[in-house]
């Protein structure tokens, strides 16, 4: 009979710290494609998958990255109440970062005083080697419990690792340590125990000095049951302190001491080891000058690339649901309504979500290779010197450039931050950034009217301009919520940097494939869903196609043959529409930023999702539909357009109005909802909608105005 024959379902719960490789191991054990990164905070919420053993399954959960039992991020918070709460796992594999032992094992002697079965998975073995030789034998007789090295992404020890849990579930070892501390702490730990035994509690040694000396930890809250209690805590605290000065760090220095001791007995330096490549690199791409340098010059290459590479795509995605679109359509021509919901409302919903799927997954997989080479750490680090003065730090760089993409996987990035008010702020500008959902409205407007005007170079710079436009907004904008409306603080910024290594195939797909997914399944029921809403205001109410046609014989007849009678049918029947209806009701209001009905009507459009706006302008431009940002004849009709007085509508000022409108507002509901989702409530979605609204409006105006002055 094996260890597991007959057994219940058991929990392990994979522990660690950002970065030690805990993912890797998760996909080794259970064969899930969750993502991995080289970065703290890629996990920010707990993963599971299945562990079959000699017949058994097991629930194996991923944890979030975690330093300490005292969290101060959501995606820590998350993973410490799961460790020592309610419903804590069977058995705990702390996965431990061998090249970083010390650090790493500060987490395990907080989590060991739980008194929790416990398995140690030791990574990095493989590039720690080169320097330091692991004594997996003295670790396992230091902590008390087996120890396994691991390579997971080689196979390496995988094998060993599954069998030492399945024994682990029997034998059920508890780690053994000693940690060291001053006698006055265990006297006063003892003086706290006797107390609590006499309110008829009872508490542990190691309950009773995390109480003493840490009490920010969240797992205190159940001990603290009544005032006498935390009356009794303070006091007894407050005599420790008296006896041994000053607490607050003792707990860390005591655990260091010890995790020092451990590292002394269980790892042995390499003769002559050379010094790292790491250190090396770093001296240039950390450098407060080149390094900058070269990170705005990476930036670049990589937004340039997206262009040039998303282009032929999503020319055939469009192509593809073109087709679809052209073969659907003769089966309802009876039906002209359903027809029209199918293939402009539905088929053209599902286009509208995929076509900006080649931007997503190029931007991804170079946000996947920097991450798996350790460079996105660097980034970071340089990025905080400018989020800094305005209360962010480095942390909020990663969800700041996911949001490129769309700002759906950034908004949930967010998680990462320190805390609550820097978390939310995060969420609140991470709308500002340049979305591949808005690059038609660019590409449209600068191909029609800055590139025929201004040259290619010209182009080029405002197409790279558009993209930061957002990002140079947001920095006093942060700036702003952190001083007048969320009050926040910059906290201290602390970040590992990993050694520079060659990125993983698997998981670089790992992490496209995590984020196409997240984008189909929020972003993309959004667009579909919004994409037939839209449909329908610009549908109804159905003027009488007769009526039409004698209106389009009456005009003259250079006004006949400039438009196509279905074109002109067309139109009409949006600007009768519901939406083009509120457009002219609005047009007032829009006209100081440049934009007439057929602009504003646009802009509602494209409110609930910005992918819909293109199409919406060749319905109202009298192009049709079928459109898109590259249609030569859409940018001739822009070009033409003009105001009733015949002065021309689309010119490089209104363009540029035009374009920052799109840059600075929030116009898309998945993303709202994803705000909804993230902070509980309508309340900052709200917010978000109506400051980003009316930026976009004031700094459209301001454009616009002095366009007027200048010419």
């Amino acid at each position: 009979m094996t260890p597991t024959t007959e057994r219940r379902a058991f929990t392990v719960g994979l522990v660690g710290n950002p970065n030690a490789g805990k993912t890797s191991v998760f996909n080794a054990l259970t064969g899930a494609k969750q993502r991995i990164g080289n970065y703290p905070g890629v996990t920010v919420e707990k993963a599971e998958g299945k562990l079959e053993l000699a017949g058994a399954s097991c629930r194996v959960i991923d944890f979030p990255g975690l330093y300490s039992l005292a969290p101060i991020s959501v995606d820590e918070h998350v993973a410490s109440e799961a460790i020592v709460g309610d419903g804590r796992p069977d058995l705990i594999v702390s996965v431990l970062d061998g090249s970083n032992l010390e650090r790493n094992l500060f987490l395990f002697s907080q989590i060991a005083e739980f008194q929790l079965p416990m398995v140690v998975a030791v990574t990095q073995t493989d590039t720690m080697d080169r320097h330091f030789h692991l004594k997996c034998d003295d670790l396992e007789k230091a902590l008390g419990v087996p120890v396994v090295a691991v390579v997971a992404h080689k196979g390496i020890g995988v094998q060993e690792l599954k069998h030492a849990i399945d024994k682990a579930l029997v034998d059920k070892p508890i780690p053994k340590i000693e940690l060291g501390y001053p006698k006055v702490v265990v006297d006063a730990a003892l003086r706290l125990i006797e107390h609590y035994q006499s309110q008829g509690m009872s508490i542990t040694e190691a309950q009773a000095r995390t109480l003493l000396l840490d009490p920010g930890r969240a797992t205190n809250a159940p001990l603290l049951a009544t005032q006498d209690l935390e009356n009794k805590v303070d006091e007894i605290r407050e005599g420790l302190i008296g006896a041994h000065g000053q607490t607050k760090t003792l707990d860390a220095q005591v655990r260091y001491a010890w995790a020092a001791h451990v590292k002394r007995q269980t790892v042995s330096p390499v003769d002559s080891p050379k010094k790292r490549k790491t250190d090396l690199i770093d001296r240039f791409l950390t450098h407060r000058v080149f390094g900058l340098a070269f990170f705005v010059g990476l930036m670049y290459l990589v937004f340039q690339s997206i262009y040039s590479l998303a282009g032929p795509l999503m020319d055939l995605i469009e192509s593809g649901v073109g087709a679809v679109g052209g073969f659907v359509s003769p089966f309802l021509e009876g039906t002209p309504a359903i027809q029209s919901l199918v293939v402009e409302g539905l088929i053209g919903g599902v286009g509208s979500a995929l076509v900006f799927l080649p931007q997503i997954v190029i931007l991804f997989f170079f946000i996947a290779v920097l991450e798996g080479s350790g460079y996105l750490a660097r980034a970071a680090f340089l990025m905080d010197k400018l989020l800094g003065w305005c209360g962010l730090n480095g942390r909020a760089f990663i969800p700041l450039l996911s949001s490129f993409a769309c700002a759906i996987p950034g908004i949930m990035a967010a998680r990462v931050m320190p805390d609550q008010k820097s978390r939310l702020v995060t969420i609140l500008v991470a709308p500002l950034m340049s979305c591949s959902a808005r690059l038609p409205v660019y590409v449209l407007l600068i191909g029609a009217v800055i590139e025929p005007q201004f040259g290619p170079w010209w182009a080029g710079f405002a197409l790279f301009a558009m993209h930061f436009v957002g990002m140079v907004v947001a920095i006093p904008v942060v700036w702003f919520l952190n001083k007048k409306v969320v009050k926040g603080k910059r906290l201290p910024f602390m970040l590992e940097l990993p050694q520079y290594q060659w990125p993983k195939f698997r998981d670089v797909w790992t992490t496209i494939f995590s984020r196409v997914k997240v984008f189909i399944t929020t972003a993309g029921t959004v667009i579909v869903a919004m994409s037939v809403v839209i449909w329908a205001l610009l549908y109804f109410p159905r003027p009488d196609l007769g009526s039409l046609e004698r209106e389009f014989r009456s005009l003259p007849l250079t006004n006949q043959t400039s438009v196509s009678l279905e074109n002109y049918q067309e139109r009409r029947q949006r600007e009768d529409s519901i939406l083009g209806r509120f457009g002219k009701a609005l047009e007032p209001a829009f006209v100081p930023a440049g934009f007439d009905w057929r602009l504003t009507t646009a802009i509602l459009a494209a409110f609930p999702a910005r992918e819909v706006v293109v199409p919406a302008m060749g319905i109202l431009f009298n192009q049709g539909s079928d459109v898109d940002e590259s249609s030569q004849s859409l940018g001739d009709a822009l070009k033409s357009a003009t105001w009733p007085d015949g002065r021309p509508l689309i010119t490089p000022w209104s363009a540029v109005s035009l374009m920052v409108f799109f840059a600075l507002c929030c116009q898309c509901m998945a993303t709202l909802a994803t705000i909804k989702r993230e902070t509980g409530g309508w309340r900052w979605p709200a917010f978000a909608f109506l400051y980003m609204t009316a930026l976009a409006y004031l700094a459209s105006v301001l454009i616009m105005q002095v366009g007027r002055i200048f010419g």
